[in-house]
């Protein structure tokens, strides 16, 4: 019943009761002590903890009676068991109404003996469990409302606004913090219709979509939001119960308006500068032009060398200027400013010729398939552009020898370009990074190729504002594949 022994205490003036309960207990398994009166009992109980007590009524010093009431009151836990003999059972009926678990008379019959002493132990060891389940209950709960009240002070604190919903989108927590962001005076009660505190229908459709069941564990939604003047980002993930399934969603609020100021700032500090760099720029380029060809007056062969030096640097300026204002253009959001109808495989051609002496002179054989190729709505510049910075790098970074393949074929819905080259690859650890701005793949081989590290980055912001994507796959030293879709947005009439 329970890892440790039962511990009996036998309360009885006779020895041979004594003793008899002590061979036949013991031989069950119990442990058993004795006290030959109430009062040697109660001094044993003050020190031994017992687990069921058999008490005689007749008894010199303190009687049974006495000892029962005694020990009710300090041990209410422990069962009690009367000893009587056959003339005295209605006083052993008036203990039990007392308190007492039960009584068996003398002489003891063994079995019935051992059953009661059996059901009073079960009933001890029950009781105790019981208590142990609500003691660890109690427990539990103490340490849920401390788990609770540290939770509540930790997100009340939170300088980020959090918002709960349960199944039926209302709110079942929130913070101050997401009061003052989402600019509610007063306070709420939970739980609260979101529809009352949020007037964001994309915020509240993703929501939605969360509750259907569309995220897994480890996924969330970031999005931007407006409140006011504020721009703030919402990141939001479902939240799960016990049976794994969707019980609401949790939401996390950050204002973003000063990191997005700061950004505006950047970019048109960027758009100013590289404009007034490009006006003084242009200016000398002309003037040298003028000269190298020798309208200033005939030039020494060293004299032209260094001028044809310096126009080159001032090329490669101008192609850096140029890279930031298509920047600043992209993240302004006016990369694409004119969308018409686009013979995408005549940008391709006319692309492909401009590069092919570029290409021969390195020694790169580029070629170009185009099948089922339907008109798109496109702005053509940006095109020209994606293709220019694609085909460039891949005839940069392949070496003598090479070949650099595009191909453009229709697909249902989208239109498909692939620019695939055989040069020097790049590293899975670098993959991820060189959409990024000035980010350039290192590699010994590639040390001589000049450039901005803006390509690429221009490339992805051109595309994705034709709705589209791009994607890379590249082995190192064997070549790159950069892979790009575009939807049909229809043609004009």
């Amino acid at each position: 019943m329970m890892n440790e022994k039962i511990k009996i205490l036998v309360v009885d003036d006779e020895k041979v009761v004594r003793d008899g309960c002590q061979r036949v207990l013991g031989g069950k398994g119990y442990d058993v002590i004795t006290a030959i009166n109430g009062k040697e009992a109660l001094e044993l109980l003050s020190n031994t903890p017992v687990d069921v007590i058999l008490l005689d009524l007749k008894m010199p010093v303190m009687s049974g009676e006495e000892m029962l009431e005694k020990a009710i009151s300090l041990y209410p836990d422990i069962p009690i068991i009367i000893i009587t003999g056959h003339g005295t059972i209605d006083k052993a009926v008036e203990c039990m109404k007392m308190g007492a678990y039960d009584f068996i008379t003398k002489p003891f019959q063994i079995d019935e003996f051992l059953i009661t002493i059996k059901r009073a132990v079960e009933k001890r060891v029950l009781e105790q469990k019981s208590k142990a389940y609500e003691e660890e209950k109690k427990r539990n709960l103490y340490d849920l409302n401390l788990e609770k009240s540290r939770l509540r002070t930790i997100i009340n604190c939170m300088a980020n606004g959090v918002m709960v919903t349960n199944r039926n989108l209302e709110v079942v927590l929130h913070n101050p913090a997401l009061m003052r962001l989402l600019e509610i005076s007063g306070e709420i009660k939970n739980p609260v219709s979101i529809h009352e505190i949020i007037n964001n229908e994309d915020l509240i459709s993703t929501l939605k979509q969360i509750q259907s069941g569309a995220l897994d564990k480890q996924e969330s939604i970031s999005q931007e939001i407006k409140v006011g003047k504020n721009i703030l980002r919402a990141i939001s993930a479902p939240a799960f119960g016990p049976d794994n399934g969707v019980v609401g969603t949790v939401t996390v609020l950050e204002d973003i308006t000063a990191f997005k100021r700061l950004d505006e700032m950047k970019s048109d500090f960027v758009n100013m500068v590289a404009h007034e760099l490009r006006s003084p720029l242009v200016s000398i380029k002309q003037q040298l032009t003028v000269i190298l060809e020798g309208l200033a007056g005939p030039l020494q062969e060293k004299q032209k060398e260094f001028l044809e030096k310096g126009s080159n640097k001032i090329d490669t300026l101008l192609e850096l200027i140029n890279d930031l204002l298509d920047i600043a253009k992209i993240e302004a959001g006016h990369a694409v400013q004119h969308h018409v109808k686009v013979d995408l495989e005549k940008i391709i051609k006319d692309t492909v010729e401009l590069m092919i002496p570029r290409a021969k002179k390195q020694g790169i054989e580029v070629q170009y398939l185009c099948s089922n190729l339907a008109p798109i709505q496109a702005d053509p510049k940006g095109i020209e552009e994606i293709l220019n910075n694609l085909i460039t790098n891949a005839i940069n970074y392949s070496p003598e020898g090479g070949k650099v393949t595009i191909n453009a074929k229709g697909m249902g819905e989208y239109v498909e370009i692939t620019v695939k080259d055989t040069g020097v690859g790049i590293s899975e650890e670098e993959l991820p990074k060189i959409f990024d701005k000035f980010y350039r793949v290192k590699h010994p081989k590639t040390r001589q190729v000049m450039g901005t590290g803006l390509g690429l980055s221009i490339v992805k912001g051109i595309v994705e504002a034709h709705h589209g994507t791009i994607d890379v796959e590249s082995v190192p030293d064997k070549g790159t594949t950069f892979r790009i879709l575009l939807p049909l947005i229809g043609s004009d009439e």
